[in-house]
């Protein structure tokens, strides 16, 4: 009886899981929301058909080894070559911005909830994971700009294992009941060192293992999926079966030893290692949600309500800005990465199964506390902000023109420059490997791969692209990307570099803005002739000034002439042309300014940006 029973339950979590995947993709949104909806319906809180408890004393070790499978997998995609290259913004969010997290965190639960340090600290750890199931799924429907995103994503993929590693340590000092900092160091050297050497050693055993090539050709790249598996599931076994506990330490060490190492068969490895987290993360996530009690989070009361809001506003806040503070971000990034940080599949898969010791030892009100916060934070994070972040984004201005550049070249790489350099989100496509590193020590995004193929651009995220310029050497492959962008992926504004003038015409022919190099160097020498003093006020423009188009929107500009409203634009700015039903105007004082204008401001750089805001509101 209890066997068919643990089969329903199998039967009903895995088909749960799966329809809330496939919700979360038609909409867009974090998987983790219908999990935990789907957990709560069909747990014993809700219509009672799911039961945990039918599990007995394996849950414990069920969520155990859930948990060291998606440390692993968060572990195996982090690259420590990168790490050492990261923006120092973002290595400021990973050390400075956690410790705010941790310490901001843990001293509200002391004082609000009224519990020791080292369980208010053990919640803090937890939430300094926001984790990439959770951001990942926001991003791709909100596309801010290459930096922010970048800064977003490697914060939850590195802060998955920090969070881990760190409520380890806590984990303990409460079991040890020790409020001494000092008592901390030996505990987590022996779990952090036990953790370390058993998952190097392991790690370093598979890798030499897949290099004496005892696997047969034909089935490499399954077997090969199946060891990665094994390993993940024997570093946490060893290692626990050492010292408790640090088994989460052991398969984060062999993840990372593993997603460095360069082994056969990667790209295979990684979907497989996708596929089995994604399953074991819904069947824990339902699991977790079931056994979950709603008493437990209105037992916090008022104090849970305003340790939750002062997470979310002020100790998220506080570490944003510490870590960003003087840097190239603007404002309204800064604000935007401050209201988007959602907690959820380590916060609650950890927290539930510490909770589950602590019950185990009679602390109930601990354990309430370490759950209920958590998961009052993961609803309310990942509802209000995989929900509103379209609309703060779009109302803080940080969604950028998405330009594609096709061709890592001299050409590509200054045009990049010069788009980024105004805020806009661009990626350069190159197929050559030393290109692609010396572009990204430059600072440039980059995808490696062919532009002539569809699949490259579907990589490119082509569908999602403003604006696509192909700036190869070579005007055969740069046509086909332009064909490409146009009649495949919908691009409609499309520019081209065309190396030989006579080959113009064909671009043009297929509605492509095309860019003769002979013709632009000649112009460019010409003006240097007939010209000079306007080519040198150009040229010093694109180094401290701007021009931008805009669309008049302000109903308050709207029927005011240029005169009436010179005061009010920055001085370092003004209003140089006019762009009215067809016709292009030079605007004199008298001329009248109406809604719609195409409107082409000149100036200073920080002027020009703040005529634009004032022109072009974003409300």
């Amino acid at each position: 009886m209890i066997e068919a029973n643990l089969i329903t339950i199998f039967s009903i979590i895995i088909i749960a899981g799966v329809i809330s995947q496939l919700i979360a993709a038609r909409f867009s949104i974090p998987s983790v929301v219908f999990l935990l909806i789907f957990g709560i319906l069909l747990g014993p809180h809700g219509i009672g058909i799911l039961n945990p408890l039918s599990f007995g004393n394996a849950l414990n070790d069920i969520v155990g080894i859930s948990v060291a499978i998606i440390i692993f997998e968060g572990a195996f995609h982090i690259r420590i070559q990168k790490l050492l290259k990261i923006p120092i913004e973002t290595a400021k969010l990973l050390t400075i911005g956690a410790g705010i997290s941790l310490i901001g965190t843990a001293a509200l639960v002391h004082y609000l909830l009224n519990v020791n340090w080292m369980v208010s600290f053990l919640v803090g750890s937890l939430l300094i994971a926001t984790g990439p199931t959770v951001i990942m799924p926001i991003l791709k429907v909100v596309h801010v700009r290459e930096r922010v995103a970048t800064i977003l994503e490697t914060e939850g993929i590195v802060n998955d294992v920090t969070a881990a590693i760190l409520a380890i340590v806590f984990f303990e000092a409460i079991l040890l009941n020790t409020t001494n900092i000092f008592d901390l160091i030996p505990i987590f050297i022996l779990k952090f060192g036990v953790g370390l050497l058993v998952g190097i050693l392991t790690a370093l055993a598979l890798i030499n293992f897949l290099r004496l090539s005892f696997i047969p050709p034909s089935s490499a790249p399954q077997l090969t999926r199946l060891l990665v598996l094994m390993l993940a599931l024997a570093s946490y076994a060893i290692s626990n079966s050492i010292t408790p506990e640090s088994g989460i330490v052991a398969a984060a060490a062999a993840g990372i030893m593993l997603g460095n190492s360069s082994i056969s068969y990667e790209r295979e490895v990684s979907e497989f290692k996708g596929d089995i987290t994604l399953l074991v993360l819904s069947f824990i996530f339902i699991i977790l949600a079931a056994l979950l009690d709603l008493r437990i989070l209105l037992s916090l009361g008022i104090s849970g309500v305003l340790v939750v809001i002062l997470i979310i506003v002020l100790v998220r806040s506080l570490s944003v800005y510490a870590s960003t503070t003087g840097t190239r971000f603007t404002l309204s990034e800064k604000i935007f990465m401050m209201a988007v940080a959602p907690r959820g599949i380590i916060p609650a898969s950890i927290s539930m199964l510490f909770a589950i010791h602590l019950q185990s030892l009679g602390l109930f009100r601990e354990a309430n506390v370490v759950v209920g916060t958590v998961f009052l934070v993961i609803f309310t994070t990942v509802s209000l902000e995989a929900g509103l972040s379209r609309y703060i984004a779009e109302y803080l201005d940080v969604i950028p023109m998405r330009v594609i550049i096709i061709g890592g070249g001299r050409v590509g790489r200054s045009l990049s420059a010069r788009l980024s350099d105004r805020g806009e989100s661009v990626l350069i496509v190159e197929k050559e490997e030393s290109q692609i590193e010396s572009l990204s020590s430059g600072g440039f995004s980059t995808l490696t791969g062919d532009g002539t193929r569809k699949k490259t651009l579907e990589q490119a995220k082509a569908n999602n692209a403003k604006i696509l310029i192909a700036a190869t050497g070579d005007d055969g492959s740069n046509l086909l990307i332009s064909q490409l962008a146009k009649n495949e992926f919908g691009i409609d504004t499309v520019f081209s570099r065309v190396n030989n003038p006579d080959n113009v015409s064909q671009f043009e022919d297929i509605g492509i803005v095309a860019v003769s190099s002979s013709h632009a160097t000649a112009l460019a020498i010409d003006n240097i002739i007939e010209r000079p003093a306007l080519t040198a006020w150009m040229t010093e423009l694109s180094r401290t000034g701007d021009v931008q188009e805009i669309t008049l929107t302000s109903s308050q500009i709207n029927g005011k002439t240029v005169s009436s409203i010179a005061s009010t634009l920055p001085s370092g700015c003004l209003i140089a042309l006019v762009r009215r039903n067809g016709e292009d105007i030079i605007p004199h004082g008298d001329f009248t300014l109406e809604r719609g204008d195409n409107i082409t401001l000149l100036g200073r750089k920080e002027d020009v940006k703040s005529a634009i805001k004032l022109l072009h509101p974003h409300d």
